[in-house]
């Protein structure tokens, strides 16, 4: 029988409690699975933490477990999706980076119809520290040739992309994350590969998120309303292709475009939109992450490092008073 403490620190009974993305995808994965019989989870011994968990419990045969062994969990990916399957890639997304090589050979170059899926990115890893927060993964993975990147924002949009990211064809690399999380998403949207949504219109600045910092600037963008600061959201869930047709048309009568990301400043959300409008005039700011985080809750860490609903309220007023001043 197993202790209290046994049972506290089972990862399997913390997630099955968890409102998080992470959750929602191993739910929704499963739904799916029965009727798509080619659907097949390769996991490093984390289920419990990815919310494979549900589909390990249903479908034990189509289950493959690689142990701590990330590196060849990739390249059995690539060939297993030359047999046929799809292969569902899962582990925490700092232990991706140790792929990196056989994704990119076993994987990308061949342009193969594999999936990898990673939680636990970014800040949202809390107090197990900096060695786990994982800061690098989407400038990784956006750098390979065909790879299409993707970050939900809640469990609706979770659901959507989980089933779109099963349809198609070629590799992608999806953020899930550990962290409950509130919904907010309207599934009347859609989701599409290489779509940004414009959650709520302005006229003064934009600000664009991905993952768990879309419902940070939405309600940063309310409460800037309330002032008198005409600010847009765009929920951008595709990193890699970025709409490029939507950031042109958000930045055409607006002062300045404004990123907000759980990920390094460098290769991410931030560096993509910059790149997609670097021959345009308008003004592109980056807020992320600029070093290592550490140890703390999540909340915490982005407050201390400026990703939290707060120091997007006040970044904007920044650039008002700025922009303001430029006017005179």
């Amino acid at each position: 029988m197993k202790s209290k403490m046994q049972k506290k620190n089972n990862p399997d009974l913390i997630a099955k409690n968890s409102n998080s993305l992470r959750e929602s995808f191993g739910k929704i994965l499963t739904k799916i699975s029965k009727k798509n019989k080619k659907i097949i989870v390769l996991d490093a011994d984390i289920a419990g933490g990815t919310g494979l968990h549900h589909f390990k419990k249903k479908f034990k045969n189509r289950f493959v477990q690689c142990g701590i062994a990330e590196q060849n969990m990739m390249a059995m990916a690539g060939s297993l999706s030359l047999l046929g399957f799809v292969p569902i890639v899962t582990t925490f997304s700092v232990f991706m980076l140790r792929a990196f090589e056989q994704a990119r050979l076993s994987i990308a170059y061949s342009n193969l119809n594999v999936k990898i899926v990673a939680s636990h990115p970014g800040l949202d890893v809390g107090p197990d520290g900096a060695s786990a927060q994982c800061l690098e993964d989407l400038a990784c993975f956006r750098s390979l040739p065909n790879f299409s990147i993707l970050s939900p924002c809640d469990s609706n949009e979770m659901e959507l992309a989980t089933k779109t990211l099963v349809e198609h064809k070629g590799p992608i690399y999806m953020r899930t994350g550990r962290s409950n999380s509130e919904t907010f998403f309207n599934k009347k949207l859609g989701f599409s590969i290489g779509k940004g949504k414009v959650l709520i219109s302005g006229s003064d600045f934009y600000i664009i998120g991905c993952g768990v910092t879309t419902l940070r600037a939405y309600k940063a963008a309310i409460k800037l309303k309330k002032i008198g600061i005409s600010v847009g959201v765009v929920n951008m869930s595709t990193i890699k292709p970025i709409d490029f047709d939507l950031l042109k048309k958000i930045s055409v009568n607006v002062k300045a475009i404004l990123t907000v990301e759980d990920h390094s400043i460098y290769g991410g959300l931030g560096s993509s939109v910059a790149e997609a409008l670097s021959n345009t005039n308008i003004d592109v700011y980056i807020k992320g992450m600029r070093t290592f985080g550490e140890s703390g809750e999540p909340d915490e860490l982005a407050k201390k490092f400026g990703i939290d609903e707060n120091s997007i309220y006040k970044e904007v007023i920044k650039l008002k008073s700025k922009y303001d001043k430029l006017k005179k």
